[in-house]
């Protein structure tokens, strides 16, 4: 028989805020997360705007010694890692560490580390080059190095899909605990891909806002005017349990994983299937998986970007899954506050939706003035909103067609 699983802590890093209640209370305040780059100069730049996390200084949590030998992305897996176990209450040492595993997804990994000793690399010749840079680059290093803080020997890798890298990992850490494989699974997404480099690369695809003088209302999900994604960085983090464990010991349920829904386009390297074949394939897997009627679902947490082909695609892919229920959905972008995380945003989106059926509460899409073309569902424009949420699911996109749709449902004594 299949295993229940039990969503019991969130860690959130973000540019709203550096712990899961700022984050949360600036989603629904619908506050801006979006600025001038201030990492590095940005003026030679055709972009420069960007979620950063600001005023984060690892060393608060983690040893500088440890701290200096970690690209920022898995210093911030760390960091929401370690308000995920104490938000869950969970005391390793007093756990088996065989049944606990760690799965983070990372989409791109220490592009800044890579960076900065490819240029000693040209300039100051091969032996100036560090001998960590491989462990500090590697994507799997954000899961080893949270698996090291804690002890834990069970299941232990990395998801790498682009922007659907963290879904892909809560999912598959829910199989595992569904499957018996596992007991309980520390799991989202973490990325820092915040370089110059980077933002020249995204701009050039034409696929970033340049809203440089207004960069509040650059990512502007569902909005006639959207321009384009902002980049983020930060990191959202999960705890999850077999459900009659997590009972046993008392822990609080956040709501319960469900579904599990994945597909690819087969269409294009970086643009979605216009007629969103892969993203409906990934909803009906993961509400079949669930036992879940689409009418019962109370809310989509949207990928959405905040790009032209994304946000039209998405919602013609709602509309195909629920039908005429679309029109009744609650759908909001996180994004629209946060930017885009790359491979951080699944986990992220999985911990706020689960945030939303236990408060709720569902925050509100930042900057939707006028709808776009083809973009006629309830985005939740304005001001959050509450009501019992039962049922919730999650989309995740990625480029090279990566498609992943996690359901989660209210928790009933």
């Amino acid at each position: 028989m299949d295993r229940r699983v039990a969503v019991t802590g969130v860690g959130l890093i973000t540019s709203l805020g550096l712990d899961t209640s700022t984050c949360w209370n600036g989603l629904l305040a619908g506050e801006n997360g979006i600025n001038r780059i201030t990492s590095f100069d940005p003026s030679e730049l055709e972009v420069q705007i960007a979620a950063e996390v600001r005023d984060f200084d690892p060393t608060q949590r983690i040893d500088f010694k440890k701290a200096k030998r970690m690209d920022r992305f898995c210093q911030f897996a760390i960091w929401s890692s370690g308000e995920a176990v104490t938000d869950a209450g969970i005391t390793f040492d007093k756990e088996n560490p065989e049944r606990c595993g760690v799965l983070i997804g990372v989409g791109i990994g220490g592009i800044k580390i890579w960076e900065q000793e490819l240029e000693k690399f040209f300039e100051r010749g091969p032996n100036r080059v560090s001998p960590m840079l491989i462990p500090m680059m590697i994507p799997d290093m954000a899961s080893g190095l949270v698996s090291i803080e804690y002890g834990i020997c069970g299941p232990n890798f990395c998801t790498v899909s682009a922007c659907a890298s963290g879904a892909h990992a809560v999912g598959c850490s829910f199989e595992m605990i569904k499957q018996g494989k596992a007991d309980l699974m520390i799991t989202g997404g973490t990325e820092a891909a915040l370089t110059a480099c980077s933002v020249a690369a995204f701009a050039n695809m034409r696929a970033i806002s340049r809203r440089n003088t207004e960069p509040e209302r650059a990512s502007r999900p569902f909005d006639a005017d959207r321009d384009g994604f902002v980049i983020g960085e930060g990191s959202g983090i999960l705890i999850l349990e077999e459900l009659e464990r997590a009972r046993k010991r008392g822990a609080r349920i956040y709501a319960e994983i469900v579904g599990f829904g994945l597909s690819g386009d087969a269409y294009h390297m970086t643009a979605p299937d216009p007629n969103g074949r892969g993203p409906k394939l990934a909803m009906r897997m993961a509400l079949e998986e669930a036992a879940i009627n689409p009418e019962d679902v109370d809310y989509v947490n949207a990928h959405g970007t905040s790009t032209e082909l994304n946000d039209s695609m998405e919602t013609m892919a709602i509309h195909g899954v629920f039908n005429t229920h679309a029109e009744k959905l609650w759908v909001s972008s996180t994004k629209s506050m946060t930017g885009h995380l790359l491979g951080g945003a699944g986990g992220l989106e999985a911990a706020v939706t689960a945030l939303s059926i236990f408060t709720g509460k569902v925050h509100p899409t930042r900057n939707l003035e006028k709808p776009g073309e083809g973009c006629d569902l309830d985005y939740v424009p304005g001001s959050a909103r509450e009501k019992k949420i039962n049922v919730g699911i999650s989309n995740s996109f990625g480029f090279g067609g990566h498609n992943v749709t996690l359901a989660f449902k209210r928790f009933e004594g």
